[in-house]
């Protein structure tokens, strides 16, 4: 299991805001033969944690405890958040 953490910050003429995204996600008892396999795919290069979980990497994870898309790089529900009060004052 590993954690992954997204720090995202909004400025504005109000000032800044601040957010933590955290997700575990939990991987899945992995044969030399499925390393083989995921690496032999050429998908995890220049990926954050070796693997890309929104490709063939999901076949490594068993469970994930949050923000899916905070696994694959953006929080959008942390951002959303934060833009909330940008989002119904421009509405």
């Amino acid at each position: 299991m590993h954690v992954v953490l997204s720090g995202i910050c909004v400025i504005d003429g109000d000032g800044s805001r601040t957010a933590l995204a955290s997700t575990r996600v939990r991987f899945r008892a992995l044969a030399p033969a499925t390393l083989d396999w995921y690496l032999a795919t050429g998908e995890w290069p220049e990926r954050a944690g070796g693997y890309a979980i929104q490709g063939r990497g999901a076949a490594l994870v068993t469970a994930i405890d949050g923000d899916y898309l905070n696994v694959v790089g953006l929080p959008v529900s942390a951002l959303l958040e934060l833009l909330q009060d940008i989002l119904q004052s421009s509405s």
